[in-house]
């Protein structure tokens, strides 16, 4: 070193460089061969800009409801915090939930990279748009969590809300897109029972009639998300035009019980014709989300269940033999037939087959967390934390979106 510290300047600077090209020549396997744009583009994992950092042949490909739960350190795009639209019946935080690792998870197809939701393209997607959720809170809890990814981006206007905060409207100005929730328990049209001036829990299903509280707003919708499963899991009478054909839940010597797949699979059927038979209507693509799983556990709703697991289960850990996979099959089954009436129309069905990645996640739901003081003591292990593993359906819904539209 006493030697190097007594050379001139110019000559440990000659010398340096000719030990970084002799180190460059030695290590490189042909340094004077030019890398090609290909090669370049694999060394670097270069991201391909028109589908989000990800090839959009292998994804468009890929069945995107087939994978795993793999860790996540980003965690969620937005927080509870940050949100201010969360319903406080799904702020899980907010009421006292402290774990957070069920946050660190992101859904990971087999065959492919699922593109992270991206607010800002998506609002670019659907400017000018009017896009409608028809169905349950379950429905409502969806739309909830694509409001608030979309509001990192631009503040909405709350521009309707019914006297029982069911029937939603926004709209972002900056983008003249229009969001809203379109409530109904049945799709159809439906009434409850009332008994000596009481509500009885059973319930009239007119499966010939759909329910007017979402086919009224049909006709403005541009893209259409509808879903329902829950409300069916109660005793209810099955009507046509000619009177009552059976029940769900029943348990009248007079009356065929057909169960819940069959009231939920005419339902669906009688949904999806309408929107295909609609002369007024303009939407380009309607996608079916597919049965949204509970996951009560030692017990049922009112019988002491519970949701309190942390972390996701494996895909080996789930029975696709269950009554929630039953129940997905029957969805998927009514959506090709309406697909293949849509064909001759110019009109597009899909799915978002969520059922197998929910199942494996009975971690997301708020169970004790979610403050309904009507309802001390029970659990709601149906809806899904904000944020939580719900916003993984808005990945699901972009990527569905975009490959209807192309």
């Amino acid at each position: 070193m006493m030697i190097l510290g007594k050379l001139p300047p110019f000559f440990l600077s000659c010398l340096l460089l000719t030990i970084i090209f002799i180190v460059f020549i030695l290590c490189s396997p042909n340094p004077f061969n030019p890398i090609s744009k290909s090669d370049l583009h694999q060394t670097l994992a270069l991201p391909n800009s028109t589908s989000h950092g990800y090839d959009d042949d292998e994804i468009l490909k890929c069945d995107l409801f087939k994978g795993e739960w793999v860790p996540d350190l980003q965690g969620p795009l937005y927080t509870n915090w940050s949100c201010s639209t969360i319903p406080t019946s799904r702020n899980c935080f907010h009421h006292g939930r402290k774990d957070t690792e069920f946050l660190k998870w992101r859904w990971k197809p087999h065959q492919c990279q699922l593109p992270r939701f991206d607010p800002k393209t998506f609002l670019e997607f659907v400017q000018g748009k009017k896009l409608g959720f028809i169905g349950d809170s379950v429905a409502r809890n969806h739309m909830d969590s694509l409001l608030c990814l979309l509001s990192m981006i631009e503040t909405p206007v709350d521009h309707y809300k019914d006297s029982e905060d069911r029937q939603r409207v926004w709209y972002f100005p900056g983008h003249d897109f229009t969001l809203m929730i379109l409530w109904t328990k049945f799709l159809v049209d439906g009434e409850e029972r009332v008994i000596n001036g009481s509500s009885s829990g059973i319930f009239d299903l007119h499966l010939h009639k759909i329910d007017k509280k979402w086919t009224t707003d049909l006709p403005v919708l541009d893209y259409i998300i509808i879903s329902d499963a829950h409300w069916f899991f109660r005793t209810i009478y099955l009507h046509n035009d000619t009177g009552v054909v059976g029940c769900v839940y029943c348990d009248h010597p007079n009356v065929t019980d057909f169960g819940v797949g069959f009231a939920l699979r005419m339902a669906f059927r009688s949904a999806l014709n309408h929107i295909n038979r609609c002369r007024e209507c303009k939407a380009r693509v309607t996608l079916v989300r597919t049965f949204s799983p509970a996951h009560f556990e030692n017990g049922a709703w009112d019988t002491g269940g519970r949701c309190n697991r942390t972390s996701p289960l494996s895909e080996r850990e789930i029975k696709l033999t269950s009554n929630e996979w039953e129940l997905r099959s029957l969805q998927m089954e009514e959506i090709e037939k309406a697909n293949i009436e849509g064909n001759k129309k110019g009109t597009k069905f899909a799915a978002l087959d969520v059922t197998r990645a929910m199942l494996m996640r009975p971690d997301g739901h708020p169970g004790e967390f979610w403050g309904n003081k009507w309802m001390n003591g029970y659990n709601d292990c149906v809806h899904w934390c904000l944020p939580g593993p719900i916003d993984a359906w808005n990945d699901f819904l972009f990527e569905v979106l975009r490959r209807k539209v192309i």
